[in-house]
């Protein structure tokens, strides 16, 4: 029997697990705090970000992911579910900023800033190059 967290599983089931280290300058990982306000809050990454990737910790809501390519410009409301089939949605909206995110979204029933609740993020550059001007990704490899 083996364990994750305090959930027990059969050596017959099978898990997958993603593990993350930041890169300066390409990506950063981390949490924040809703405030049910649609002036929500402002995470630093120290880079703009191109997709933004951030799920409540202490619900079953789904993970919402916000990225440049389909909102040029902000506020960034069209985003997909990575744990869902449907298409997407605009739903949740944020502000991409030079270095962050800003939530644009109050709080309802299915958000990304629901007053008090907790929230993890992943974020990755949308120039992705650390301080010497190489190429983060490249120096990560």
């Amino acid at each position: 029997l083996a364990t994750i967290g305090t959930y027990g599983m059969q050596n017959t089931e099978k898990r997958v697990g993603f593990f993350f280290t930041e890169v300066a300058g390409f990506s950063r990982f981390g949490s924040y705090t809703g405030n049910a306000n649609a002036d929500g809050p402002f995470v630093y990454t120290g880079f703009k970000p191109l997709w933004v990737m951030v799920k409540r910790v202490n619900s079953s809501a789904q993970w919402f992911i916000h990225d440049r390519e389909r909102n040029t410009h902000n506020p960034i409301d069209e985003n997909l579910r990575a744990n869902q089939t449907n298409a997407g949605s605009t739903t949740t909206a944020m502000d991409f900023l030079s270095n962050g995110f800003k939530i644009r979204h109050n709080a309802s029933v299915i958000s990304i800033n629901e007053s008090g609740a907790p929230f993890i993020y992943f974020a990755f550059a949308e120039h992705p190059f650390n301080g010497d001007g190489e190429n983060a990704f490249a120096t990560a490899l």
